[in-house]
């Protein structure tokens, strides 16, 4: 994990585009190269893909592994219950949240 304090706007952000949240369904529980996710999306051009996989990246919403010339990406599920139960923390103070 790139930081261990999570941005609430920028991790909104990221979740905030619908073509980022396909490429997280996509990736989740499963290791997947750019153009697999190109194929997968089916109507979403490559440089798109490799443009929104960046976003997802700098937010540490994706990990990457390489190998040879491909990179392959997976949802980095972690940060994700990390980043909602922080937003809730945030924004429903009363309400009791852990990632058991």
């Amino acid at each position: 994990m790139k930081d261990t304090q999570i941005d609430t706007v920028d991790f909104a952000k990221a979740l905030a585009d619908d073509t980022r949240q396909k490429i997280m369904r996509l990736c989740c529980c499963k290791w997947l190269s750019v153009n697999e996710i190109v194929d997968a999306l089916g109507d979403v051009s490559q440089p798109t893909v490799s443009h929104h996989l960046n976003i997802l990246r700098m937010v540490d919403l994706v990990e990457t592994r390489r190998e040879g010339k491909q990179i392959f990406y997976t949802l980095n599920q972690k940060r994700i219950a990390s980043g909602c139960c922080t937003l809730a923390e945030n924004f429903a103070p009363d309400q009791k949240v852990s990632l058991e």
